[in-house]
């Protein structure tokens, strides 16, 4: 008879390695493991080796790098979604694509669970089990670290798990950092990380980026060119989105650029500390942002701001696949229309400064913003708009004189002493 199926979020670490045998030991399950490449750089044909080696009855390798960029981290982009103030959401816009990928994978492999190394305490475990509740609610869903058959407790604890059957250990048996790659960033989690009052051991953590102080002493300038709010070409050359991110992160990794150190706060509920690495992705937005402030009026561009909180919080918290999602990217995909043009950027020892930008659909009008008068505006136009903009202040003063009270009366007592010369 044959065995009911499970699908695994396999990536070749430690967790998954021993979530394979201890499937089959709890659950007497067939394990189809999914590995899916969103831009990890792994040696993908020796994991899946391992993956079968280690008892998996089938593994698939998914590329998916195009998919994410263009389905996750430009749809973030355009929104200019950034997480308090700091995070451009490298993890959390590739775990909804990966939950989606896996439920195509369960359907396939007519399997009746997906399972996940997810812990008990992070915000992966969030994302990854809403997007397969968005498009597969029947499944059920084994969270390993969260289940009463899972009685290991640390790292040695599975590390020793695999010892036991004979299975080679993935990794070493020296501390290291939790650390999340793929194409758009890296985290680092853990070690002297988890004491805030410590400062990062920069040297022996970074895998794409150098300190600031280590970058070449000569700028580097940058070219980017955008098509409604999408960027398609850098230094003056056409590329695709996997091109353009990849050779960001080469530039802006030599010049210390992008290097975050921050307390956040998870979705289920604690604070956490992670350092991460995004390159390309840091200069990717301030050159949108740029873009952005060419062409976009100011209402637009002030709302676009509120919007983009909401946005950057959906997605942190692994609400992707939501009306109010679409919503959001409908409502950008709209008023990024016309933007389209190219920004020039200064790179500099981890800083970026902007080196000139243009556009068809600028919205600068050089005639209006000179101080030299032009045609098109008449400073004594501004006298009349201040009158009507100010008129709620009038009349508020007027009424405070009237009643002796407010901070429009203003008496000896009440009047600052300040110095003069």
């Amino acid at each position: 008879m044959a065995k009911d199926k499970v699908v695994l979020a396999y990536s070749g670490g430690l967790d998954t390695t021993v979530i394979i045998p201890w499937l089959k030991e709890n659950y007497n399950y067939d394990v189809i493991a999914v590995c899916i490449d969103v831009g990890q750089g792994d040696d993908w044909k020796a994991i899946k080796d391992r993956a079968l080696r280690t008892g998996a009855a089938a593994c698939y390798v998914v590329d998916a790098r195009e998919e994410y960029i263009e389905e996750y981290i430009w749809p973030a982009l355009k929104g200019n979604a950034i997480y308090e103030d700091r995070y451009l959401l490298g993890t959390s816009t590739a775990r909804p694509l990966i939950g989606k990928i896996l439920v195509e994978y369960a359907r396939q492999e007519k399997a009746i669970a997906i399972c996940h190394g997810a812990t008990g305490k992070g915000n992966d475990q969030v994302r990854f089990e809403l997007a397969i509740k968005a498009f597969a609610p029947d499944l059920k869903v084994i969270a390993a670290w969260r289940d009463d058959k899972w009685t290991l407790k640390s790292r040695e604890d599975e590390i020793k798990y695999l010892e036991d059957r004979n299975i080679p250990v993935p990794v070493k048996k020296s501390s290291s950092y939790s650390a999340d790659e793929n194409i758009w960033h890296i985290s680092h989690e853990g070690l002297e990380l988890e004491e805030t009052k410590n400062e990062p051991d920069w040297q022996n953590m970074l895998k794409n980026t150098v300190r600031p102080e280590d970058a070449p002493d000569k700028a580097e300038y940058v070219k980017i060119e955008f098509e409604k709010g999408i960027p398609v070409a850098l230094n003056d050359k056409k590329m695709s989105g996997l091109e353009i991110i990849t050779e960001l992160n080469k530039i802006g990794g030599k010049n210390g650029i992008g290097l975050v150190d921050l307390v956040e706060n998870r979705c289920v509920g604690m604070k956490s500390r992670g350092i991460y690495e995004t390159p390309g992705g840091t200069i990717l937005y301030y050159a949108h942002e740029q873009m952005d402030h060419l062409c976009l009026d100011r209402d637009t561009y002030h709302f676009k701001q509120q919007v983009a909180l909401k946005q950057a919080e959906l997605i942190y918290n692994g609400l992707w696949f939501t009306a109010l999602m679409d919503g959001i990217k409908a409502f950008n995909d709209k008023i990024e229309e016309n933007v389209t043009g190219w920004v020039r950027l200064k790179l500099y020892k981890g800083t970026i400064h902007g080196a000139g930008a243009d556009s068809k659909y600028s919205l600068y009008n050089e005639s209006i913003a000179s101080f030299t008068t032009g045609e098109l505006y008449d400073h004594k136009d501004a006298q009349g708009f201040i009158t009507l903009f100010g008129l709620p202040l009038k009349v508020r003063a007027m009424m405070e004189q009237s009643t002796g009270k407010g901070q429009a009366v203003l008496d000896s007592k009440s009047l600052k002493k300040r110095p003069t010369e």
